[in-house]
């Protein structure tokens, strides 16, 4: 408990009907009608007034605060680096100074010669209250490089293009870009998308040097207002691809590398709830899809008749493929089997069996890293597990090796043997088993006495992978245990896994993390008000369901940008995702079920006069995908209606989107914030 006083939102009356039912909505002021200009006087007092309090609320354990971030950043190398890797004549990394905020971009021949400052991140940022750096992309000869950056948050990039013998910068400026940039095969040209004004990408452009950009050429536009359009390459950079698509159903077109304005080849039209994605080798398409089952399975067809597929790789019912790449002389499969990240290697000889990529331990994360280039005699991978930091490997076609090329410094320490990990299967109220990793301290007492920190996201088919976390290691080493829930929303299991938690659904995802939290009580991991939680964005629906439906199990919650107002968002076409958001919530515009499923559902209709645990809600001013009014209305309305006296902070960044703070000891820094809210709750010694 504080001895402050929490702001007060007003209220003021507004309502309105849809398929029968009215809807009051008293805090709906807070949403700037000019958004994204937000310059409402009110609407800032608030947020400001919010901010003040949690300042104020926060100061008394600003060194705690101090304690974990220093910790925190004792586990980082300051002057890290990645490991170099080959694309055409040069080696590629990035690199990190002591003290620096954000990397540089270097390269240097493969023949020998000087390092290479290709682009300074630092440099970039400087004076500046956010920064990221979106697109990157050199041409094909290395002699320019095409980026975009965003310096507010509202993830709207501006394309610069550098030349790399020289060091000047071309006079062409593309701003609203939302999109990747893939140059053309001379390097005359590359394209790249625009957002529209409701921030949609629907186009794929062509923009060719030293031409005006209201010049440049419409490859493709989307007239479906729900479709996001995309632009990439194949891995051998023959073909452009020209992908667009929903959550449920796409479509890719390809244009020759060299020819970029040909009429583009379909490889097949959209069919609702069909998905499917392209590579090529030696003029045959690799189609990796679901078209047959949700397991994903890999057909083949000629580029000449690029709709007449032919299975290659039949779908399994463990194996979830997840991704197909073709090199030269060999195509790779990932997936995950059981859950587990696999790789296989196969020879475009049908004779010569797949190889699998063994991994050290029986429970981890892995998978492909960059590999730029075509024809290679080694993958680059990435690894870690719960226990085992970050490693970077090299894996030898001619024989199989696994090499070790970097693991993950922690120039603080760390020692693995103090820790275990297990992977735990919790049978949830309909029957279903949903596995659990979980990471504790050796010696961990399972008599419910110790806190435990669950987190899941459950949403968009997004694994949560069991991956290793230094920040973690804070919580850890104060004794908890820390659980990754695989509930149904994301992927872990295959897309079935995730077509369980979504739509209709949708409330499997909310049930199976409460379940997996009683699970875990039941079994000794902790007890009821010890468990902290924490989701982001869609994760924060999560957050705001569970406290709505059983606020006694939490000790503590972190609800970061949280999607808290579904209905009124899924309701109002205009913003930003809504369009593309209803293949995975439902249409309440159209359909009333829906609609009657998302008002049960949805957290900021769903607060109720009852006891809440104590809330760090978090937001963002220029946040496109949940908009900053969500957690803020969703605090003012819990302010208003709870009945216990419990801390509740809203934290809105006045300069920021949905990521938070840019910079890595800036985003460390609200780490700690949120790290140091949790030992309070819940009376852990700092």
């Amino acid at each position: 408990m504080i001895d402050l006083k929490p702001p007060v939102a007003a209220t003021r009356p507004h309502s309105f009907t849809a398929h029968g039912h009215t809807i009051h909505d008293p805090w709906a002021w807070l949403k700037d009608p000019n958004y994204p200009d937000v310059s409402d006087k009110d609407v800032l007092a608030y947020l400001e007034a919010e901010n003040a309090y949690f300042e104020a609320a926060m100061k008394p354990h600003q060194p705690l605060v101090d304690r974990l971030y220093e910790e925190m950043k004792g586990r980082i190398k300051e002057d890290d680096s990645s490991v170099p890797q080959q694309d055409g004549d040069w080696l590629y990394w990035t690199a990190y100074e002591t003290g620096g905020q954000y990397r540089k971009w270097w390269r240097k021949p493969v023949a020998g010669g000087a390092d290479q400052l290709l682009l300074d991140e630092p440099a970039l940022a400087e004076g500046k209250e956010y920064f990221r750096l979106g697109a990157f992309s050199v041409s094909n000869d290395g002699t320019l490089l095409a980026y975009a950056i965003d310096d507010n948050g509202s993830e709207r990039f501006t394309i610069h293009v550098k030349n790399l013998e020289t060091g000047e910068h071309l006079p062409e400026v593309i701003p609203g870009m939302l999109s990747e940039i893939v140059w053309t095969a001379d390097d005359s040209a590359f394209l790249y998308g625009l957002a529209n004004a409701q921030w949609r990408t629907d186009n794929a452009r062509l923009h060719r040097l030293g031409t005006p950009v209201e010049d440049d050429i419409e490859l493709y536009h989307e007239d479906d207002e729900g479709y996001r359009v995309g632009v990439s390459e194949t891995q051998s950079r023959k073909w452009i691809i020209i992908a667009t698509g929903d959550h449920v159903t796409s479509e890719v077109r390809l244009v020759p590398a060299s020819d970029p304005t040909a009429e583009p080849i379909l490889v097949a039209p959209r069919e609702p709830g069909r998905e499917y994605d392209v590579d090529e080798h030696d003029g045959t398409l690799f189609i990796h899809t679901n078209d047959t089952d949700p397991m994903w399975r890999l057909c083949i067809a000629s580029i000449d008749t690029p709709g007449e597929w032919r299975e290659l790789i039949a779908p399994s019912k463990h194996f979830y493929m997840t991704g197909v790449a073709c090199f030269a002389d060999f195509f790779v499969v990932e997936g995950r089997e059981d859950g587990l990240d696999q790789v296989d290697i196969h020879s475009y000889d049908p004779t010569i069996a797949p190889r699998r990529v063994l991994f050290p331990e029986a429970s981890y994360a892995a998978g492909l890293g960059s590999n730029p280039e075509y024809a290679v005699t080694s993958l680059r991978m990435g690894y870690e597990s719960m226990v085992t930091p970050g490693t970077v490997f090299d894996y030898h076609l001619a024989t199989g090796e696994l090499e070790t090329l970097k693991v993950q410094e922690i120039p603080s320490g760390y020692d693995a043997s103090k820790y275990a990990t297990e992977r735990l299967k919790i049978t949830v109220r309909d029957g279903t088993q949903v596995p659990v990793s979980i990471v504790y301290p050796n010696g961990f007492p399972k008599d419910g006495s110790r806190p435990l920190f669950l987190y899941a996201y459950g949403a968009y088919g997004m694994a949560i992978p069991p991956g290793f976390s230094t920040g973690r290691l804070s919580l850890l080493d104060r004794g908890f245990a820390y659980a990754i829930a695989h509930i149904r929303g994301g992927d872990d299991l295959g897309q079935d896994w995730y077509h369980q938690g979504k739509l209709d659904k949708r409330t499997n995802t909310f049930n199976d993390f409460v379940d997996v939290a009683r699970g875990l009580i039941a079994q000794g991991w902790t007890s009821a008000g010890r468990i902290a939680t924490a989701g982001r964005s869609a994760g924060g629906e999560l957050m705001g369901a569970i406290v709505n439906s059983d606020p006694e199990l939490w000790g503590a919650v972190i609800a970061d940008v949280p999607f808290v107002d579904v209905l009124n968002t899924m309701l109002d076409p205009d913003l930003p995702l809504t369009p593309g958001e209803w293949p995975e919530w439902g249409n309440p515009i159209t359909d009333k079920a829906a609609f009657e499923l998302i008002r049960s559902y949805s957290p900021y209709d769903n607060v109720t006069a009852q006891a809440y645990p104590p809330l760090f809600i978090s937001g963002g001013l220029n946040d496109p995908r949940v908009t900053y009014w969500e957690p803020a209305k969703w605090a003012a309305k819990l302010r208003a209606t709870k009945t216990d006296d419990n801390v509740l902070l809203l934290k809105t960044n006045m300069g920021a989107g949905h990521g938070g703070k840019s910079g890595r000891f800036e985003s460390l820094r609200e780490a700690a914030e949120e790290h140091a809210f949790v030992l309070w709750q819940l009376g852990v010694e700092g």
